[in-house]
């Protein structure tokens, strides 16, 4: 069903709607029993309401528009009500709906549509819409640096930390950090981007987009049931990746616990931090070294997957193994020596990174690469330690530029049956409207 369609149901029929959504535990629930699925992944659909925001542990869709804002209002009630309207945009779109009650082609007639239309006649395409902040909302950064503008530095997280630079960064400021980030993944691209353009619109007056990525291709799988893709280096990524049905490990790494916070930042309790970096590729390079050579530097078989020491993709390494001359089958400096958990004193990250393609530079060269993303529990013991030793030791790095970087805290979910509606079933924002974070400005 579309969402035009849908909104032309709710609209019509909005007693049957909010029937369907008043009966159910949530609007996720509400949603999933009012559209049946039509065949194919673009009518997956994934509650918004949770425990922990979606687009998380959720399987990794194709397409990513991830976009940072910079908050522009120094008023705290301003900041909120964004939040608010941001909150129920996103609780809408993810479900198959518009981004206003109007939609795109009713509504007032001199005044603009509350949806942009460009999705109007697409599924949710398993949209989902994940909320961060990061640490200069809290504490400021360049011409605001020092400044708590919004009465919200007592509860920054300690680990909510200022990247260090790692060696061989080359990143750009302009396309790095950020007050407010939003990460959009769907099946659909044009899913992703209406999105990103119609959450930008409704920021107008109160934040500005700082920067954005597109993404294609997943790098990684968050789910045992999805294959492993391959990067643009023609390997596969993430064999090793923290899959969602590992649900003792997804505790231990990737969610925040309640004894890693105090009072004044127990709004984390239940999230996450999310690590973004943009990785760009030197191809023309990589593509002319040999088959030995990136096997040695990746430390798996280009074909398979496999560990150089010997097996099928899943098999595990075994760095003891030694071929000629007593060396290592697996290369001390390669990328899969140098992650593995045995090497970081056993941590382990949820990875969901995109292939990019941005064009050429003028030289010719490809502007094109890996877009990293990863939720850890503590950006200073999953994150940190790890990429200074990658970035100093792995043979890989001679192939890779990080030229963009980002560290977010990304705040738990919004309880089941917490959204406000209206009188269709639907979402609407009010002024007791929940939010993503709201335990920030109200713990």
């Amino acid at each position: 069903m579309s969402r035009r369609a849908l909104l032309g149901g709710g609209l019509l029929g909005g007693a049957a709607l909010g029937a369907v959504a008043g009966g159910a535990a949530g609007f996720g629930a509400g949603r999933a029993a009012a559209a049946p699925a039509a065949p194919g992944a673009a009518a997956t659909t994934y509650p918004f309401t949770g425990a922990h925001q979606a687009g998380i542990v959720t399987p990794a869709q194709d397409r990513l528009y991830l976009a940072a804002f910079d908050v522009t209002t120094t008023d705290r009630a301003e900041l909120v009500a964004l939040l608010q309207r941001w909150t129920t945009i996103a609780a809408r779109l993810t479900q198959g709906l518009a981004a206003g009650p109007y939609g795109p082609a009713s509504g007032p007639y001199d005044a603009p549509p509350d949806d942009t239309g460009e999705a109007a006649d697409l599924p949710a395409a398993g949209l989902t819409i994940t909320f961060g902040f990061g640490r200069s909302l809290f504490v400021g950064a360049g011409d605001t640096a020092g400044t708590d503008r919004f009465g919200l530095a007592a509860h920054l997280p300690d680990a909510l930390v200022e990247l260090p630079h790692f060696p061989g960064d080359q990143l750009d400021p302009a396309r790095s950090d950020g007050d407010l980030v939003v990460q959009a993944c769907a099946d659909d691209p044009q899913v992703a981007v209406h999105a990103i353009r119609n959450l930008s619109r409704a920021a107008f007056g109160a934040a500005t987009i700082r920067w954005t990525q597109l993404g294609y291709g997943r790098t990684s799988s968050t789910s045992s049931a999805q294959a492993t893709p391959r990067n643009l280096f023609g390997f596969k990524d993430g064999t090793a990746n923290l899959k969602a049905e590992e649900e003792s490990d997804v505790e231990a790494h990737v969610w925040v616990p309640a004894s890693a916070t105090t009072p004044a930042t127990a709004w984390m309790t239940g999230g996450s931090y999310l690590v973004a970096r943009r990785i760009r590729m030197t191809i023309e390079t990589w593509d002319r070294s040999s088959l030995r050579e990136q096997e040695a530097v990746v430390g798996r078989t280009k074909g398979e997957g496999a560990p150089l020491s010997g097996g099928t993709e899943f098999t595990e390494p075994d760095f003891a193994v030694t071929g000629r001359e007593g060396r290592p089958l697996i290369p001390v400096d390669s990328h899969v020596f140098l992650a593995h958990p045995t090497q970081n004193a056993g941590v382990r990250m949820l990875r969901r990174g995109y292939n990019f393609t941005d064009g050429n530079d003028s030289l010719g060269r490809l502007d094109a690469g890996l877009f990293f993303l990863a939720f850890v529990t503590d950006p200073r013991t999953h994150y940190i330690p790890m990429q200074n030793r990658l970035s100093r030791d792995d043979g890989l790095m001679e192939y890779l530029q990080h030229t963009a970087s980002g560290l977010y805290a990304v705040p738990p979910g919004l309880p089941d049956g917490s959204l406000v509606t209206g009188s269709d079933g639907t979402p609407i924002t009010t002024a007791s409207s929940p939010f993503v974070g709201q335990d920030l400005f109200t713990g």
